[in-house]
């Protein structure tokens, strides 16, 4: 089995689209695509389409990846659909990658679109999330989180702690699994909302950088700190808004790369997918099963990595990963952001484009648009966001959720 390298990315602005459908954005993201690759779409040999909503939002529920493809003349070629919720994008590009891998073909390509706003049924939406969980018991134990968080905000008001009369704002039901999560961390390791605000400001800082943000605008500590409440402890600036967009990749052979210019080709030293499942509290969680198996393919470790975006749905997403994936100890995630480290320039630089928080989050784009910011920084095309020196970087990408951990996670480990 041969190496396998991504030769070309490209994405669109994620932001608020009501104009453009599906379709409009993944030509879009696909005109970005072919203008940055060595070659034409004659070339590619079978595709792989991510994505999560397009049939609940406009009854599109089948084909897909053929509806979207066509109308930018990608037919007749193998095209698989994949669901996996949030980690959608990056589902699709192990796909792509495995079919290298395999020895099936030669050039593949990956494409991630969502559509998420919907100006005139926001409920909807939200209402939306909740299918990348176990529906049956989702209902059931969101109103038990809630009634929690009232009471803990109803504790801190009486401690002086937060303003009275401070009112939630509508949310998924994400939100509130990760609100309780990190009540847990705080409870456990003496993690504070500060350092979680510490965690958003450092990637609306990243994300005024990067032209693709949805979200472009620097923000402090204490802004995060005082923006308007989601669930206890999670404020809005610490949470991925609602937006629309695509992105995509194109991989090869190292046999087909020596036939083309390879001067920007990054290597795909790892491409690993698990399956979330129950554990103690002291049990390896998925990010470590998933990262520990990435790592062992690379034949690296997490002192090896020097840009990372990781999955921040919300600031406690990225906090709890970082101690999953080995960056610092179980406990440690809120201290190491507090102390710069995971700053650019830091010690390891994470989610220089902003990450989900800043960039957005279009579920079945997410993770493909994290692989094309590694991509851009390992090229050293990353502009202000730029992490000098980057020669290995990795991709976590986390999808709905499962007793107690994402459903679904893909790692992608790349070498410059």
């Amino acid at each position: 089995m041969g190496d396998v390298y991504v030769i070309a990315a490209g994405m669109t602005k994620f932001d608020k689209w009501p104009e453009k459908p599906v379709k409009q954005l993944s030509v879009d993201a696909l005109e970005a695509l072919f203008k940055d690759s060595p070659v034409p779409k004659e070339r590619i040999e079978a595709a792989w389409f991510g994505n999560a909503g397009w049939g609940m939002a406009e009854f599109q529920h089948c084909i897909r990846g053929q509806v979207a493809l066509m109308p930018f003349g990608i037919q007749g070629i193998p095209i698989m659909n994949v669901e996996n919720a949030c980690a959608g994008g990056s589902n699709a590009f192990h796909g792509a990658w495995m079919g290298i891998k395999a020895g099936l073909y030669d050039v593949t390509l990956a494409l991630g679109v969502e559509k998420l706003f919907d100006p005139n049924d926001k409920k909807r939406t939200m209402e939306g999330f909740m299918s990348g969980t176990d529906v049956e018991v989702t209902r059931k134990i969101i109103e038990s989180m809630k009634a929690e968080a009232r009471r803990k905000r109803e504790q801190l008001i009486a401690e002086g702690k937060l303003k009275p009369g401070e009112k939630e704002k509508e949310r998924s039901a994400f939100m509130d699994i990760y609100a309780m999560g990190a009540r847990m961390h705080m409870g456990r390791f003496g993690t504070t909302q500060r350092q979680l605000a510490a965690i958003a400001a450092k990637n609306h800082n990243n994300g005024a950088l990067n032209p693709f943000a949805q979200y472009q605008f620097p923000m402090t500590v204490d802004e995060v700190m005082n923006d308007t409440l989601v669930a206890f402890p999670l404020t809005r600036a610490m949470c991925a808004p609602i937006g629309d967009g695509a992105a995509a990749a194109i991989l090869c052979s190292d046999k087909f790369l020596k036939t083309i210019d390879s001067s920007r080709a990054v290597k795909v030293r790892a491409s690993v997918i698990q399956s979330g499942m129950k554990h103690g509290p002291d049990e390896p969680g998925i990010g470590e099963r998933c990262g520990k198996r990435a790592y062992e393919m690379a034949g690296l470790g997490p002192n090896d990595i020097q840009v990372a975006e990781l999955h921040d749905a919300t600031a406690f997403g990225e906090m709890l990963l970082s101690e999953e994936l080995g960056f610092c100890a179980k406990g440690q995630g809120g201290r190491l952001a507090e102390s710069g480290a995971t700053q650019i320039g830091g010690k390891l630089a994470i989610n220089t484009s902003g990450g989900l928080e800043c960039r957005g989050h279009p579920i079945g784009a997410t993770g493909l648009a994290q692989i094309c910011e590694i991509v851009s920084q390992l090229r050293g095309e990353a502009g202000k966001r730029q992490v000098k020196g980057a020669r290995i970087g990795l991709t976590e990408n986390g999808g709905g959720f499962m007793g107690v951990e994402e459903a679904a996670m893909a790692i992608h480990i790349f070498e410059k």
